[in-house]
């Protein structure tokens, strides 16, 4: 730790005057995405330094001044809007998109008050429960490592309170209500040690400096959103620099180190985009456990430029994992999330999604979007149980195998059209066939019926099929006046396991009190499908194995939501957002009881005893959640996010029980500041802090008695949900420097991230132990650095 000090000293001294950088972009319209020519672009600090976008809707500033900025944009027609925050470097040229909307009426000139452009969406049709967020902005905050899941964290109605995952609840519901996209295709989820049903795990496979701003939707998503209930992670990627070559290299504890190339390609305004990142957590000792960690990725993004034809590109993810965890052989201690002194486990698991997207403009205000992608996600668990454990009668047996791989083939179109500067409609078609091969065989909760003296090793999961979701959608956007926005659509949803259909209206509309006072109203129907753990689970009747819930109904959920956004002063911003969801038809068992589809999916596996499952379960969140927000301005950025809900569940035994996720309440506070140094000023210091508290979760307790007489863990199914873990508290203080060199395209960035400074002791669980016969428990990390570094050319 004291060598991470030692080396700010040796940064400062490094400091000395810096060159200027250049900020490049494109223009578009809004509502048709089309390029706009002879748009205004100008510099706030210095109106003399300005240009206008040439014929494809292209600029160029130059000589522009190290540290933050903030441009100007203006076009006849069309709403004048700001651009903050745009952190010019000597290291990277700084590439920007931007899009304007029409005027409404007139050709007078509309001011957009700065900042407002990061408060909406970058999908148009997103007008409720919609927060943008960009890399920056990942890179940025305290405690983030690198990772867009983490981010989300902060902001209202999220919560993760669990250190050792990136799972993201969403307004009290499972993870596996989540949604992830990619590039406008849905992927597995992005993740290293990802398992089938999953949508979070340890480590994050997306690399954040890939990523173009993105859209985080919680509630009432627009129609071409479907097969989700809790949200929608809705990413780009951008595009590599298409005028000169660019470098990056960087270490980091939990990205591990990377490299990055991108730059033109091509004589048609083509570019490519590609960075590489190997893990090395593990050699740090902070992983959470004592075993070694491996994981890699490669992420891309080759872009062909604009022909005849139209625009194609070329973009994908690939990204492996393993980690053996090995009981006996090294020095547990007795807070270990992950391994036990009596089990061998080795894990692997690999991700991948490969997609060539193509554009082509139909008219000037109309263009088709068609995407053809390839994906597959896997993961093989494999576990020993030891038994008279270090004594001379020793003996291992295979527990489990698990060995699931799921391949995606997925096809979307999409078609947009301005009709006018008061409707835009769009309409969109998305197909995926899925491949899943997924075995299980395990003794865990199994009797011994061959008399060997263990539990019989059962298979529960065989399967090798396919099934198909098929999503059409339309939907529009009604400017019915110049402070009234309507959005309307219907999404559809056909899934062939059970042969189902459903439709789903959805519906936002917004209304301008004033230029800095709006209210949002929104609703929208939604349903997705049982997870495939659960839904492929094998019963046996009559000696026969048999997937008993397989014709489970989609579960299906309502959302209400009501908004208020305030502007009250320059780059700052307010928002207040009560809901309602309604969930039914979920997953729950014949006969009377406490188990619900709704609480799965916080963890590396799904239930493997719950068969013959019915879909009568029924659940409800709700809550009032409170941001404000200073963007980054005069130096510094201030984030305070606050959310209170309640989340409830009904199994079969119709009562309204906790759900696992109904913390009650995440409060969230971060702020940032930066300060110049150097002779020139344009080097930066900056200091990042973030506070989190939420209540702790719900859980079933332990039957002591029960599990020392069957050997196994046994919940107290009685008191489903009904003891709560201790409050979650964490703080982290972030420092960074960057430096900017002074005779060349390069730039340093150093950061040291202190996590949960205070040593708070957060509950992971508790557990009962076999060997102590006792309950026990783990608690999450304590006091961890994180560190990064970066090299620029």
């Amino acid at each position: 730790m004291k060598k991470l000090f030692i080396l700010f000293p040796f940064l400062f001294s490094m400091i000395s005057f810096a060159q200027t950088g250049i900020i490049r972009g494109t223009i578009t319209d809004k509502q048709s995405e089309k390029i706009i020519a002879g748009v205004y672009i100008e510099l706030v600090s210095d109106s003399n330094l300005g240009t206008v976008t040439d014929e494809n809707g292209n600029f160029k500033l130059s000589n522009v001044p190290l540290g933050r900025q903030t441009i100007r944009i203006s076009f006849l027609g069309y709403e004048n809007t700001t651009v903050p925050d745009i952190d010019v470097t000597s290291g990277k040229e700084i590439v920007i998109a931007v899009s304007l909307i029409e005027n409404f009426n007139t050709l007078e000139t509309v001011n957009v008050s700065a900042g407002n452009n990061k408060a909406k969406a970058i999908n148009k049709m997103a007008a409720v429960s919609v927060r943008q967020f960009s890399t920056e902005e990942v890179n940025r905050y305290a405690g983030g490592r690198s990772d867009v899941a983490r981010l989300a964290s902060n902001f209202a109605g999220v919560s993760t309170a669990d250190d050792s995952r990136n799972d993201i609840v969403v307004r009290g519901n499972s993870p596996t209500g989540l949604l992830w996209r990619l590039e406008g295709i849905p992927i597995p989820s992005p993740n290293h040690f990802s398992t089938l049903g999953t949508t979070g795990s340890p480590v994050s496979a997306l690399n954040p400096n890939l990523l173009a701003n993105s859209d985080f939707i919680t509630s009432a998503f627009p129609a071409e959103y479907g097969n989700a209930i809790g949200g929608v992670f809705d990413l780009g990627f951008r595009k590599g620099n298409n005028k000169e070559y660019e470098y990056t290299l960087g270490v980091a504890a939990f990205p591990g180190a990377e490299a990055m190339a991108e730059g033109p390609l091509g004589k048609k305004g083509g570019s490519f985009l590609v960075a590489a990142r190997y893990g090395i957590v593990g050699s740090l000792g902070l992983a959470g456990t004592a075993a070694q960690p491996n994981y890699n990725d490669i992420s891309f993004n080759i872009d062909f430029g604009k022909r005849k034809l139209g625009n194609l590109s070329v973009f994908g993810i690939l990204g492996n994992s393993n980690i053996d965890l090995i009981g006996k052989d090294v020095e547990l201690s007795d807070d270990d999330l992950f391994a036990t002194r009596d089990e061998d486990s080795f894990v692997t698991s690999g991700f991948g999604v490969i997609g060539v997207k193509h554009t082509i403009d139909l008219s000037s205000q109309s263009f088709l979007k068609t995407i053809l992608s390839a994906s597959t996600s896997g993961n093989n668990f494999d576990q020993d149980r030891y038994f008279n454990l270090e004594t001379p009668t020793e003996y291992k047996v295979r527990w489990t195998e698990a060995d699931n791989t799921e391949s995606r083939v997925t096809f979307s179109t999409l078609f947009n059209s301005k009709i006018s500067k008061k409707f835009t409609f769009r309409t969109g078609l998305l197909l995926e066939n899925f491949s899943l091969e997924s075995k299980l065989s395990d003794r865990d909760r199994q009797q011994d019926t061959n008399g060997d003296g263990q539990p019989d090793f059962v298979n529960l999961i065989d399967n090798d099929g396919s099934y198909s979701i098929i999503q059409p959608y339309a939907m529009g956007q009604f400017r019915l006046t110049e402070k009234l926005t309507f959005n309307a659509g219907i999404h559809g949803q056909y899934f062939s396991l059970n042969e189902q259909f459903v439709l789903e209206p959805r519906t936002a509309l917004t209304y301008a009190i004033n230029n800095r006072s709006s209210i949002n109203i929104g609703y929208g129907l939604h349903h997705q499908n049982v997870a495939a753990p659960l839904l492929f689970l094998n019963e046996n009747i009559g000696g026969n194995l048999i997937q008993t819930n397989k014709d489970l109904d989609l579960v299906r959920s309502q959302h209400y939501v009501v908004g208020y956004d305030l502007r009250f002063a320059d780059k700052w911003r307010a928002k207040l957002e009560l809901y309602y969801q309604s969930i039914d038809k979920a997953a729950v068992e014949r006969t009377p009881s406490s188990y619900s589809s709704l609480t799965e999916g916080a963890d590396f596996g799904f239930s493997i005893d719950k068969n013959s499952l019915v879909s009568e379960g029924k659940g409800s969140n709700q809550g009032i959640e409170f941001t404000l927000e200073k963007f980054f301005s005069k130096g510094y950025n201030v984030l305070f996010t606050t959310s209170i809900f309640e989340s409830k569940y009904k199994g079969s035994d119709n009562i309204e029980r906790n759900s696992p996720f109904n913390n009650g309440y995440v409060i969230n506070a971060l702020a940032g500041k930066e300060f110049k140094i150097g002779k020139a000023k344009k080097n930066v210091f900056s200091i990042n802090t973030k506070f989190t508290t939420a209540g702790g979760r719900y859980y079933t307790p332990v039957d002591l008695n029960a599990s020392i007489a069957q050997g196994f863990e046994i919940r107290d199914d009685t008191k489903a949900y009904s003891e709560q873990y201790d409050a979650y508290l964490r703080l982290d203080l972030k420092f960074a420097i960057k430096i900017n060199s002074s005779k060349k395209k390069r730039s340093h960035q150093f950061y040291v991230d202190f996590q949960n400074v205070t040593d708070n002791s957060n509950v992971f669980s508790k557990d009962y132990n076999r060997l102590t016969q006792q309950v026990n428990q783990v608690d999450q990390l304590g006091f961890q650095p994180d560190f990064g570094y970066r090299f620029q050319f």
